[in-house]
């Protein structure tokens, strides 16, 4: 049977899929977006968004080809993401918009970048930016962070206040003219320190975490922070009273709880939260947090050891005479069945079988920089820096890796200097490193990369 034409205006955008599982049945990504950042580097330059070919049949595949350079300095790109994607489907959702506006803030300078992808997916320009004034009047809020796309809204987190203390919490901004909204917390109790959020829709349940304010990251890490000032819960709330309901500790001894990664089916309720650092003895974890007999749970299901060395170690790290992994980023794939861990500080990449998620099993492992492993590139390209982020392709088969956290803590952490790349993991199976792909920034480095119509860690879905 064939439509009326009268439908053809309001045809969906077809990055959007009602469930995970139909989601992992999309065509192969093409081309990765990639926030590339001078802030912190020897070189006087502003920051920009690289367009960066992945596709093997393409003759400049693992190559940059095309820079949207930022008109001003210092922003310090980070985290960014899309203005709309799989949640617009939800009941309460927009299901004539489209996955056009990528929306990138600076880190350090609260400006917000509005690109368009649409016209001209891989030569993107800005289209509005929204001054940190704006920001600041409206919300209260700066040091923006995370970008997730709401049915509702473009939700946006905040490390603290203009003065560089907290609280620190969640934005939001309008769907179409991309204008701050205001504060999104209405009943916070005494949750102070922020860092990532993401929800379940269904549910209405919205989890955020901790790192810290402003004034205690911006400059380095801090040791004489570290107890005190640095963040270990995560929290939860009432996503449609936008009220904290409870909140759970992780662990007494362990410090910034950052990455949530909430089970894509959102018949589950449950995900995982990295936690960097324990202080008894530099171990990282994983936490599992799941809502069970009435209230909310979590449970340590993976920790991970310092290695003692009595090599090469940076001056932060010569009093333990050990590595902590620093696992800084984590992702879980779209079928909820395999988490994968950086391990910035040893320089591992590792792969979990998660499907049973309280009892993690290791499948693979690659070595990728790292102050301990130091290992370079299977082309002989050396390694600088660690894996950082890590975004996983729909389909679960491949993985790209980037190498840089922020910028004072690349100098503290790798002060023999960090330049940026971008590597590709095999995962159909094991984990291997492609020897066909490598992206080399230069002095530029390398953080969040999002892949064209979608990826792992982009989109919240409303069916199973």
């Amino acid at each position: 049977m064939t439509l009326p034409s009268v439908f053809e205006p309001f045809k969906r955008d077809p990055t959007f899929y009602p469930s995970p599982k139909m989601a992992m049945r999309s065509k192969q990504e093409d081309i990765a977006y990639v926030a590339a950042l001078y802030s912190g580097t020897r070189v006087s330059k502003p920051d920009f968004i690289a367009v960066v070919d992945v596709d093997p049949h393409s003759e400049t595949y693992s190559q940059i080809i095309h820079k949207v350079e930022l008109p001003y300095y210092n922003d310090e790109l980070h985290h960014f993401g899309w203005n709309a994607c799989s949640s617009s489907l939800c009941p309460n959702g927009r299901a004539n918009s489209e996955r056009r506006f990528l929306i990138v803030p600076g880190l350090r300078s609260s400006r917000i970048y509005i690109i368009d992808t649409k016209t001209k997916p891989r030569e993107p320009s800005i289209v509005k930016i929204i001054e940190p004034e704006k920001v600041i009047k409206v919300t209260g809020y700066s040091r923006l962070h995370t970008v997730h796309c709401g049915p509702d809204a473009i939700y946006v987190s905040a490390f603290g206040n203009e003065t560089g203390d907290g609280p620190g919490g969640i934005l939001m901004l309008d769907h179409y003219s991309f204008e701050p909204l205001g504060k999104w917390e209405i009943d916070r109790g005494d949750q102070y320190l922020a860092y990532d959020f993401w929800w379940n829709l269904p549910n209405e349940v919205m989890v955020t975490s901790e790192w810290g304010v402003p004034n205690t990251i911006e400059n380095g890490l801090a040791l004489q922070d570290l107890k005190d000032r640095y963040g270990n819960r995560i929290h939860f709330w009432d996503l449609r009273k936008r009220k904290r309901t409870s909140s759970l500790v992780l662990g007494e001894d362990n410090r910034m709880a950052l990455e949530l990664r909430p089970f894509h089916d959102p018949t589950k309720l449950m995900g995982f939260v990295n936690v960097v650092v324990g202080l008894k003895d530099l171990s990282s974890s994983i936490w599992l947090w799941f809502y069970e007999d009435g209230k909310w749970n979590a449970e340590k299901v993976i920790e991970i050891s310092a290695e003692p060395t009595e090599g090469q170690i940076p001056e932060i790290l010569k009093p333990f005479k050990a590595v902590p992994p620093l696992v800084t980023d984590i992702d879980l794939s779209l079928d909820d069945k395999y988490l994968y861990l950086s391990l910035w500080g040893i320089g591992e990449v590792r792969k979990y079988d998660v499907s049973d998620p309280f009892k993690p099993v290791l499948v693979s492992k690659v070595n990728l920089g790292g102050i301990f492993h130091r290992a370079d590139h299977p082309s002989g390209h050396e390694l600088t820096g660690g894996p950082q982020m890590i975004e996983i392709s729909r389909d679960g088969k491949r993985v790209y890796v980037t190498n840089s956290l922020y910028s004072t803590w690349d100098n503290q952490f790798y002060p023999e200097g960090l330049k940026g790349w971008m590597v590709k993991l095999n995962a159909d199976g094991g984990l291997t490193v492609d020897k066909e792909f490598l992206v080399d920034f230069g002095e530029a480095r390398a953080h969040q990369v999002r892949l064209r119509g979608g990826d792992a860690s982009s989109d919240s879905y409303c069916y199973p």
